[in-house]
Protein backbone atom coordinates (compact mmCIF):
# COMPACT_ATOMS: atom_id res chain seq x y z
CA UNK A 1 0.00 0.00 0.00
CA UNK A 2 1.28 3.45 -0.92
CA UNK A 3 0.10 6.94 -0.06
CA UNK A 4 -0.51 10.14 -1.98
CA UNK A 5 -2.00 13.52 -1.28
CA UNK A 6 -3.80 13.60 -4.63
CA UNK A 7 -4.60 10.76 -7.02
CA UNK A 8 -5.62 11.65 -10.57
CA UNK A 9 -7.38 8.89 -12.51
CA UNK A 10 -6.81 9.46 -16.22
CA UNK A 11 -4.01 11.24 -18.07
CA UNK A 12 -6.31 13.04 -20.48
CA UNK A 13 -6.46 16.85 -20.70
CA UNK A 14 -8.43 17.18 -17.44
CA UNK A 15 -5.91 15.09 -15.50
CA UNK A 16 -2.88 16.71 -17.12
CA UNK A 17 -4.05 20.27 -16.42
CA UNK A 18 -4.86 19.36 -12.83
CA UNK A 19 -1.32 17.98 -12.49
CA UNK A 20 0.24 21.06 -14.10
CA UNK A 21 -1.50 23.27 -11.54
CA UNK A 22 -0.58 21.02 -8.60
CA UNK A 23 3.09 20.46 -9.43
CA UNK A 24 5.71 22.03 -7.17
CA UNK A 25 3.15 22.83 -4.47
CA UNK A 26 4.52 20.38 -1.92
CA UNK A 27 1.84 17.75 -2.52
CA UNK A 28 2.48 14.16 -3.56
CA UNK A 29 0.51 13.69 -6.79
CA UNK A 30 0.04 10.36 -8.57
CA UNK A 31 -1.51 10.01 -12.03
CA UNK A 32 -2.97 6.58 -12.79
CA UNK A 33 -3.53 5.86 -16.50
CA UNK A 34 -4.56 2.49 -17.93
CA UNK A 35 -3.05 3.20 -21.35
CA UNK A 36 0.63 3.55 -22.30
CA UNK A 37 2.90 6.57 -22.46
CA UNK A 38 2.32 8.72 -25.55
CA UNK A 39 5.52 7.49 -27.24
CA UNK A 40 4.09 3.96 -27.17
CA UNK A 41 0.67 4.89 -28.53
CA UNK A 42 1.11 3.63 -32.09
CA UNK A 43 -2.12 2.31 -33.59
CA UNK A 44 -1.39 -0.71 -35.87
CA UNK A 45 -4.38 0.21 -38.05
CA UNK A 46 -2.96 3.67 -38.74
CA UNK A 47 0.57 2.50 -39.53
CA UNK A 48 -0.25 -0.62 -41.58
CA UNK A 49 -3.55 0.57 -43.11
CA UNK A 50 -5.05 -2.81 -42.26
CA UNK A 51 -7.87 -3.91 -40.02
CA UNK A 52 -8.15 -3.11 -36.32
CA UNK A 53 -6.08 -5.33 -34.01
CA UNK A 54 -8.63 -4.80 -31.20
CA UNK A 55 -5.91 -3.50 -28.86
CA UNK A 56 -6.99 -3.44 -25.23
CA UNK A 57 -7.09 -0.66 -24.34
CA UNK A 58 -7.42 1.15 -27.67
CA UNK A 59 -4.19 3.04 -28.38
CA UNK A 60 -6.09 5.84 -30.11
CA UNK A 61 -8.27 6.46 -27.06
CA UNK A 62 -6.15 5.51 -24.04
CA UNK A 63 -2.77 6.53 -22.72
CA UNK A 64 -1.01 9.81 -21.99
CA UNK A 65 -3.11 12.58 -23.52
CA UNK A 66 -6.36 10.61 -23.54
CA UNK A 67 -8.65 10.47 -26.57
CA UNK A 68 -7.56 13.98 -27.56
CA UNK A 69 -3.94 12.99 -28.16
CA UNK A 70 -4.67 11.83 -31.69
CA UNK A 71 -7.60 14.09 -32.38
CA UNK A 72 -6.98 17.00 -34.70
CA UNK A 73 -6.41 19.21 -31.67
CA UNK A 74 -9.06 21.91 -31.95
CA UNK A 75 -9.12 24.34 -29.02
CA UNK A 76 -12.59 25.91 -28.91
CA UNK A 77 -12.13 29.17 -27.04
CA UNK A 78 -15.83 29.86 -26.49
CA UNK A 79 -17.82 29.29 -23.29
CA UNK A 80 -20.98 28.16 -25.12
CA UNK A 81 -19.31 25.15 -26.76
CA UNK A 82 -17.59 22.12 -25.34
CA UNK A 83 -19.39 21.22 -22.16
CA UNK A 84 -21.45 22.24 -19.16
CA UNK A 85 -18.89 23.99 -16.98
CA UNK A 86 -20.76 27.30 -17.19
CA UNK A 87 -23.60 25.66 -15.25
CA UNK A 88 -21.22 25.17 -12.32
CA UNK A 89 -18.97 28.24 -12.32
CA UNK A 90 -20.81 30.80 -14.47
CA UNK A 91 -19.84 32.38 -17.78
CA UNK A 92 -17.32 34.88 -16.42
CA UNK A 93 -15.34 32.36 -14.36
CA UNK A 94 -15.38 29.88 -17.25
CA UNK A 95 -14.05 32.53 -19.65
CA UNK A 96 -11.17 33.17 -17.22
CA UNK A 97 -10.42 29.44 -16.97
CA UNK A 98 -10.47 29.11 -20.77
CA UNK A 99 -8.05 32.03 -21.12
CA UNK A 100 -5.68 30.36 -18.64
CA UNK A 101 -5.97 27.02 -20.44
CA UNK A 102 -5.27 28.70 -23.78
CA UNK A 103 -2.17 30.45 -22.45
CA UNK A 104 -0.88 27.12 -21.14
CA UNK A 105 -1.29 25.46 -24.54
CA UNK A 106 0.56 28.40 -26.08
CA UNK A 107 3.37 27.99 -23.55
CA UNK A 108 3.81 24.40 -24.66
CA UNK A 109 3.87 25.20 -28.37
CA UNK A 110 0.35 25.80 -29.70
CA UNK A 111 0.07 27.81 -32.91
CA UNK A 112 -0.67 31.52 -32.59
CA UNK A 113 -3.35 31.39 -35.30
CA UNK A 114 -6.96 31.67 -34.16
CA UNK A 115 -9.89 31.24 -36.56
CA UNK A 116 -12.19 34.13 -35.66
CA UNK A 117 -13.69 35.93 -38.68
CA UNK A 118 -14.47 39.60 -38.58
CA UNK A 119 -18.04 40.48 -37.64
CA UNK A 120 -19.17 41.28 -41.19
CA UNK A 121 -17.98 37.94 -42.55
CA UNK A 122 -19.47 35.97 -39.67
CA UNK A 123 -22.86 37.66 -39.94
CA UNK A 124 -22.98 36.88 -43.65
CA UNK A 125 -22.31 33.19 -42.95
CA UNK A 126 -24.85 33.29 -40.12
CA UNK A 127 -27.44 34.76 -42.47
CA UNK A 128 -26.80 32.01 -45.02
CA UNK A 129 -27.25 29.37 -42.34
CA UNK A 130 -30.47 30.97 -41.10
CA UNK A 131 -32.02 30.82 -44.59
CA UNK A 132 -31.61 27.03 -44.37
CA UNK A 133 -33.10 26.81 -40.83
CA UNK A 134 -29.70 26.31 -39.22
CA UNK A 135 -28.05 28.10 -36.32
CA UNK A 136 -24.39 29.04 -36.77
CA UNK A 137 -22.84 29.27 -33.32
CA UNK A 138 -20.11 31.92 -32.83
CA UNK A 139 -16.78 30.37 -31.94
CA UNK A 140 -13.04 31.05 -31.82
CA UNK A 141 -10.84 28.08 -32.66
CA UNK A 142 -7.14 27.45 -32.37
CA UNK A 143 -6.19 24.43 -34.48
CA UNK A 144 -3.19 22.42 -33.29
CA UNK A 145 -3.20 19.57 -35.81
CA UNK A 146 -2.92 15.91 -34.87
CA UNK A 147 0.88 15.76 -34.95
CA UNK A 148 1.34 19.08 -33.11
CA UNK A 149 -1.20 18.04 -30.48
CA UNK A 150 0.86 14.94 -29.68
CA UNK A 151 4.07 16.98 -29.47
CA UNK A 152 2.51 19.46 -27.03
CA UNK A 153 1.38 16.57 -24.84
CA UNK A 154 4.94 15.18 -24.84
CA UNK A 155 6.25 18.51 -23.60
CA UNK A 156 3.67 18.55 -20.82
CA UNK A 157 4.67 15.02 -19.85
CA UNK A 158 8.37 15.95 -19.85
CA UNK A 159 7.68 18.82 -17.45
CA UNK A 160 5.60 16.69 -15.10
CA UNK A 161 7.43 13.36 -14.85
CA UNK A 162 10.21 14.75 -12.64
CA UNK A 163 7.75 16.46 -10.29
CA UNK A 164 4.89 13.99 -9.87
CA UNK A 165 4.50 10.21 -10.14
CA UNK A 166 2.99 8.97 -13.41
CA UNK A 167 1.82 5.36 -13.59
CA UNK A 168 0.91 4.38 -17.16
CA UNK A 169 -0.40 0.89 -17.93
CA UNK A 170 -1.99 1.05 -14.49
CA UNK A 171 -5.76 0.71 -14.35
CA UNK A 172 -7.95 1.94 -11.49
CA UNK A 173 -10.68 -0.59 -10.74
CA UNK A 174 -12.24 0.66 -7.50
CA UNK A 175 -12.73 3.91 -5.63
CA UNK A 176 -12.25 2.95 -1.99
CA UNK A 177 -14.43 4.65 0.62
CA UNK A 178 -15.27 3.99 4.24
CA UNK A 179 -18.26 5.13 6.33
CA UNK A 180 -17.69 8.26 8.36
CA UNK A 181 -17.70 7.42 12.06
CA UNK A 182 -18.19 10.94 13.42
CA UNK A 183 -21.75 12.01 12.65
CA UNK A 184 -24.89 13.17 14.46
CA UNK A 185 -26.90 10.37 16.06
CA UNK A 186 -29.46 8.86 13.73
CA UNK A 187 -28.12 10.49 10.55
CA UNK A 188 -27.08 8.36 7.56
CA UNK A 189 -23.38 7.54 7.37
CA UNK A 190 -21.68 9.56 4.62
CA UNK A 191 -18.79 7.91 2.82
CA UNK A 192 -15.21 9.03 3.39
CA UNK A 193 -12.68 8.75 0.58
CA UNK A 194 -9.70 6.58 1.49
CA UNK A 195 -8.03 5.52 -1.76
CA UNK A 196 -8.01 3.80 -5.12
CA UNK A 197 -7.55 0.11 -5.86
CA UNK A 198 -5.60 -0.80 -9.01
CA UNK A 199 -5.99 -3.82 -11.27
CA UNK A 200 -2.87 -5.44 -9.78
CA UNK A 201 -4.41 -5.30 -6.30
CA UNK A 202 -2.39 -2.30 -5.09
CA UNK A 203 -4.30 0.21 -2.97
CA UNK A 204 -3.07 3.81 -3.00
CA UNK A 205 -4.40 5.78 -0.05
CA UNK A 206 -5.15 9.42 -0.70
CA UNK A 207 -6.74 12.55 0.72
CA UNK A 208 -8.01 13.85 -2.62
CA UNK A 209 -9.21 12.10 -5.77
CA UNK A 210 -9.64 13.72 -9.19
CA UNK A 211 -11.44 11.27 -11.46
CA UNK A 212 -11.16 11.97 -15.20
CA UNK A 213 -11.85 8.54 -16.72
CA UNK A 214 -12.29 9.73 -20.32
CA UNK A 215 -14.97 8.48 -22.66
CA UNK A 216 -13.32 5.07 -22.70
CA UNK A 217 -13.79 4.84 -18.93
CA UNK A 218 -17.31 6.29 -18.80
CA UNK A 219 -19.05 2.94 -18.22
CA UNK A 220 -16.67 2.04 -15.39
CA UNK A 221 -17.16 5.46 -13.82
CA UNK A 222 -20.95 5.13 -13.87
CA UNK A 223 -20.77 1.66 -12.33
CA UNK A 224 -18.57 3.00 -9.52
CA UNK A 225 -20.95 5.89 -8.84
CA UNK A 226 -23.86 3.45 -8.71
CA UNK A 227 -21.96 1.16 -6.36
CA UNK A 228 -21.28 4.13 -4.08
CA UNK A 229 -24.94 5.13 -4.17
CA UNK A 230 -24.28 8.56 -5.70
CA UNK A 231 -27.15 10.22 -7.62
CA UNK A 232 -26.83 10.42 -11.41
CA UNK A 233 -28.41 12.46 -14.20
CA UNK A 234 -28.56 11.09 -17.75
CA UNK A 235 -26.68 13.12 -20.34
CA UNK A 236 -27.84 13.11 -23.97
CA UNK A 237 -26.40 10.35 -26.13
CA UNK A 238 -25.09 11.52 -29.51
CA UNK A 239 -25.39 9.04 -32.38
CA UNK A 240 -24.80 9.66 -36.06
CA UNK A 241 -22.46 9.36 -39.01
CA UNK A 242 -19.20 10.86 -40.26
CA UNK A 243 -19.57 12.63 -43.59
CA UNK A 244 -16.73 12.85 -46.13
CA UNK A 245 -16.74 15.03 -49.25
CA UNK A 246 -14.45 17.20 -51.42
CA UNK A 247 -12.90 19.97 -49.33
CA UNK A 248 -13.86 22.64 -51.89
CA UNK A 249 -17.55 22.08 -51.07
CA UNK A 250 -17.16 23.54 -47.56
CA UNK A 251 -14.35 26.07 -48.10
CA UNK A 252 -16.69 29.08 -47.96
CA UNK A 253 -17.22 28.21 -44.29
CA UNK A 254 -14.06 26.34 -43.25
CA UNK A 255 -11.67 28.96 -44.65
CA UNK A 256 -13.12 31.50 -42.21
CA UNK A 257 -14.26 29.39 -39.26
CA UNK A 258 -12.17 26.21 -39.63
CA UNK A 259 -14.93 24.32 -37.78
CA UNK A 260 -18.43 25.67 -38.46
CA UNK A 261 -20.70 24.83 -35.51
CA UNK A 262 -24.13 24.36 -37.08
CA UNK A 263 -27.30 23.25 -35.29
CA UNK A 264 -30.49 22.09 -37.01
CA UNK A 265 -33.83 20.89 -35.65
CA UNK A 266 -35.37 18.22 -37.85
CA UNK A 267 -38.72 19.02 -39.41
CA UNK A 268 -40.15 15.55 -38.79
CA UNK A 269 -39.13 14.93 -35.18
CA UNK A 270 -37.79 18.32 -33.98
CA UNK A 271 -34.62 16.52 -32.83
CA UNK A 272 -31.37 18.44 -32.59
CA UNK A 273 -28.75 17.54 -35.22
CA UNK A 274 -25.36 19.23 -35.11
CA UNK A 275 -22.07 19.29 -36.94
CA UNK A 276 -19.19 18.11 -34.80
CA UNK A 277 -15.42 17.74 -35.22
CA UNK A 278 -15.06 19.24 -38.70
CA UNK A 279 -11.70 18.27 -40.24
CA UNK A 280 -10.82 20.34 -43.32
CA UNK A 281 -8.40 18.51 -45.64
CA UNK A 282 -8.40 15.60 -43.18
CA UNK A 283 -9.01 11.89 -43.04
CA UNK A 284 -11.45 9.49 -41.41
CA UNK A 285 -10.20 7.06 -38.76
CA UNK A 286 -11.63 4.16 -36.77
CA UNK A 287 -11.51 3.84 -32.99
CA UNK A 288 -11.85 0.83 -30.73
CA UNK A 289 -14.17 1.78 -27.88
CA UNK A 290 -13.93 -1.13 -25.45
CA UNK A 291 -14.24 -3.70 -28.23
CA UNK A 292 -16.56 -1.71 -30.51
CA UNK A 293 -15.27 -0.08 -33.70
CA UNK A 294 -16.61 3.43 -34.15
CA UNK A 295 -15.57 6.25 -36.48
CA UNK A 296 -13.86 9.61 -35.97
CA UNK A 297 -11.82 12.12 -37.96
CA UNK A 298 -8.37 13.75 -37.93
CA UNK A 299 -6.86 16.81 -39.54
CA UNK A 300 -3.09 17.33 -39.63
CA UNK A 301 -1.18 20.60 -39.44
CA UNK A 302 1.30 19.70 -42.18
CA UNK A 303 -0.33 16.88 -44.15
CA UNK A 304 -3.37 17.65 -46.28
CA UNK A 305 -5.87 15.63 -48.28
CA UNK A 306 -8.36 17.01 -50.81
CA UNK A 307 -11.27 15.96 -48.60
CA UNK A 308 -13.10 17.30 -45.54
CA UNK A 309 -14.92 15.17 -42.99
CA UNK A 310 -17.29 15.98 -40.15
CA UNK A 311 -19.79 14.25 -37.89
CA UNK A 312 -23.54 14.74 -37.96
CA UNK A 313 -24.83 13.77 -34.53
CA UNK A 314 -28.42 13.42 -33.35
CA UNK A 315 -28.79 14.20 -29.64
CA UNK A 316 -31.37 12.39 -27.54
CA UNK A 317 -31.98 12.74 -23.82
CA UNK A 318 -33.75 9.76 -22.30
CA UNK A 319 -36.21 10.05 -19.44
CA UNK A 320 -37.75 7.59 -17.01
CA UNK A 321 -37.79 4.66 -16.94
CA UNK A 322 -34.75 4.33 -19.25
CA UNK A 323 -31.42 4.75 -17.48
CA UNK A 324 -28.85 3.28 -19.88
CA UNK A 325 -27.94 5.84 -22.61
CA UNK A 326 -24.41 4.46 -22.93
CA UNK A 327 -25.77 0.94 -23.42
CA UNK A 328 -28.15 2.27 -26.09
CA UNK A 329 -25.30 3.86 -28.03
CA UNK A 330 -23.16 0.75 -27.70
CA UNK A 331 -25.97 -1.44 -29.02
CA UNK A 332 -26.19 0.62 -32.23
CA UNK A 333 -22.41 0.60 -32.69
CA UNK A 334 -22.48 -3.15 -32.05
CA UNK A 335 -25.08 -3.64 -34.78
CA UNK A 336 -22.84 -1.84 -37.31
CA UNK A 337 -19.95 -4.09 -36.28
CA UNK A 338 -22.16 -7.16 -36.58
CA UNK A 339 -23.27 -6.29 -40.12
CA UNK A 340 -19.99 -4.90 -41.44
CA UNK A 341 -17.34 -6.42 -39.24
CA UNK A 342 -16.33 -2.88 -38.30
CA UNK A 343 -17.05 0.59 -39.69
CA UNK A 344 -19.56 0.74 -42.56
CA UNK A 345 -19.23 3.22 -45.44
CA UNK A 346 -22.05 4.09 -47.84
CA UNK A 347 -22.50 6.51 -50.71
CA UNK A 348 -25.29 8.96 -49.98
CA UNK A 349 -26.83 8.22 -53.38
CA UNK A 350 -27.04 4.52 -52.54
CA UNK A 351 -28.69 5.29 -49.20
CA UNK A 352 -31.23 7.58 -50.88
CA UNK A 353 -31.95 4.88 -53.49
CA UNK A 354 -32.56 2.27 -50.80
CA UNK A 355 -29.63 0.04 -51.70
CA UNK A 356 -26.38 -0.93 -50.04
CA UNK A 357 -23.06 0.29 -51.31
CA UNK A 358 -20.68 -2.24 -52.82
CA UNK A 359 -17.03 -2.08 -53.81
CA UNK A 360 -18.10 -1.65 -57.45
CA UNK A 361 -20.42 1.24 -56.62
CA UNK A 362 -17.77 2.94 -54.50
CA UNK A 363 -15.31 2.64 -57.39
CA UNK A 364 -17.62 4.90 -59.43
CA UNK A 365 -17.40 7.69 -56.86
CA UNK A 366 -15.63 11.02 -57.46
CA UNK A 367 -13.19 10.07 -54.68
CA UNK A 368 -12.29 7.07 -52.56
CA UNK A 369 -12.72 6.69 -48.79
CA UNK A 370 -9.76 7.83 -46.69
CA UNK A 371 -10.59 5.03 -44.24
CA UNK A 372 -9.55 2.11 -46.43
CA UNK A 373 -10.68 -0.46 -43.86
CA UNK A 374 -14.33 0.68 -43.95
CA UNK A 375 -16.67 -1.97 -45.35
CA UNK A 376 -19.28 -1.01 -48.00
CA UNK A 377 -22.74 -1.56 -46.56
CA UNK A 378 -26.16 -0.15 -45.75
CA UNK A 379 -26.53 2.26 -42.82
CA UNK A 380 -30.32 2.07 -43.01
CA UNK A 381 -30.02 -1.37 -41.42
CA UNK A 382 -28.12 0.13 -38.50
CA UNK A 383 -29.39 3.59 -37.59
CA UNK A 384 -32.87 4.04 -36.10
CA UNK A 385 -35.33 5.58 -38.55
CA UNK A 386 -35.65 8.70 -36.40
CA UNK A 387 -31.89 9.31 -36.44
CA UNK A 388 -31.47 8.49 -40.12
CA UNK A 389 -34.27 10.79 -41.29
CA UNK A 390 -32.99 13.66 -39.15
CA UNK A 391 -29.49 13.25 -40.66
CA UNK A 392 -30.85 13.21 -44.21
CA UNK A 393 -32.85 16.37 -43.50
CA UNK A 394 -29.76 18.20 -42.24
CA UNK A 395 -27.74 17.13 -45.28
CA UNK A 396 -30.41 18.82 -47.41
CA UNK A 397 -30.21 21.95 -45.25
CA UNK A 398 -26.40 22.02 -45.49
CA UNK A 399 -26.62 21.70 -49.27
CA UNK A 400 -28.49 25.01 -49.45
CA UNK A 401 -25.49 26.92 -48.08
CA UNK A 402 -22.72 24.58 -49.29
CA UNK A 403 -23.90 23.17 -52.62
CA UNK A 404 -22.50 19.69 -53.09
CA UNK A 405 -22.95 18.40 -49.54
CA UNK A 406 -26.03 16.43 -50.56
CA UNK A 407 -24.30 14.91 -53.58
CA UNK A 408 -24.81 11.22 -54.39
CA UNK A 409 -21.02 10.86 -54.16
CA UNK A 410 -20.85 12.07 -50.55
CA UNK A 411 -19.72 9.27 -48.23
CA UNK A 412 -21.30 8.39 -44.90
CA UNK A 413 -19.42 6.30 -42.33
CA UNK A 414 -21.14 4.70 -39.41
CA UNK A 415 -21.53 4.79 -36.72
CA UNK A 416 -20.15 7.68 -34.75
CA UNK A 417 -21.20 7.59 -31.12
CA UNK A 418 -20.15 9.90 -28.31
CA UNK A 419 -20.36 8.05 -25.01
CA UNK A 420 -20.87 10.89 -22.56
CA UNK A 421 -21.13 9.53 -19.05
CA UNK A 422 -24.11 10.14 -16.84
CA UNK A 423 -23.36 13.12 -14.63
CA UNK A 424 -23.11 12.75 -10.87
CA UNK A 425 -24.54 15.44 -8.65
CA UNK A 426 -21.64 17.88 -8.27
CA UNK A 427 -20.89 21.06 -6.34
CA UNK A 428 -19.74 24.27 -8.09
CA UNK A 429 -16.16 22.98 -7.74
CA UNK A 430 -17.09 19.56 -9.25
CA UNK A 431 -17.02 17.71 -5.92
CA UNK A 432 -19.26 14.66 -5.51
CA UNK A 433 -21.26 13.84 -2.39
CA UNK A 434 -18.13 12.05 -1.15
CA UNK A 435 -15.86 14.73 0.29
CA UNK A 436 -12.62 15.42 -1.62
CA UNK A 437 -13.74 13.20 -4.53
CA UNK A 438 -13.96 15.32 -7.70
CA UNK A 439 -15.19 14.39 -11.21
CA UNK A 440 -13.71 16.06 -14.30
CA UNK A 441 -13.60 15.87 -18.09
CA UNK A 442 -15.64 14.21 -20.81
CA UNK A 443 -15.77 10.80 -19.14
CA UNK A 444 -17.42 12.30 -16.07
CA UNK A 445 -20.16 13.82 -18.24
CA UNK A 446 -19.07 17.39 -17.42
CA UNK A 447 -17.30 18.46 -20.64
CA UNK A 448 -17.21 17.70 -24.36
CA UNK A 449 -13.88 18.82 -25.70
CA UNK A 450 -10.23 19.61 -25.06
CA UNK A 451 -10.59 23.12 -23.65
CA UNK A 452 -13.40 22.61 -21.16
CA UNK A 453 -11.92 19.27 -20.11
CA UNK A 454 -8.62 21.04 -19.41
CA UNK A 455 -10.49 23.81 -17.60
CA UNK A 456 -12.31 21.33 -15.36
CA UNK A 457 -9.00 19.86 -14.18
CA UNK A 458 -7.61 23.33 -13.57
CA UNK A 459 -10.72 24.32 -11.58
CA UNK A 460 -10.44 21.32 -9.25
CA UNK A 461 -6.68 21.76 -8.75
CA UNK A 462 -7.24 25.37 -7.69
CA UNK A 463 -9.85 24.22 -5.17
CA UNK A 464 -7.53 21.60 -3.66
CA UNK A 465 -4.71 24.15 -3.36
CA UNK A 466 -7.08 26.59 -1.67
CA UNK A 467 -8.12 23.94 0.87
CA UNK A 468 -4.47 23.19 1.51
CA UNK A 469 -3.60 26.89 1.85
CA UNK A 470 -1.18 26.64 -1.07
CA UNK A 471 -3.02 28.57 -3.75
Amino acid sequence: MTKADVIIIGAGPAGIFAALALQEKGLRVVIVEKGPDIDRRTCPMQTRQTGCDQCRPCLLLCGWGGAGAYSDGKLTLTTAIGGKLQEYVGEKALAELIAEVDSTYLRFGATETVFAPEERVFRNLQRQAATADMILVPSRIRHLGTERCAEILRRMRDELVSRIEVRTRSEAVEIVVEPETARPAGSPAPARLTGVRLADGTVIRTRYLICGPGREGASWFVSELQRLGLPLTNNPVDIGVRVELPAVVMESFTDHLYEPKLIYYSKTFDDQVRTFCVNPYGEVVAENSDGLLTVNGHSWATRKTELTNFALLVSKTFTEPFREPIAYGRSIAGLANLLGGGVIVQRLGDLQAGRRSTAKRLAKSMFQPTLAQAVPGDLSLVLPYRHLLSILEMLEALDKVMPGVNSRHTLLYGVEVKFYSSRPELSPVLETKVGNFFAVGDGAGVTRGLVQASASGLLVAKEILAREGRG
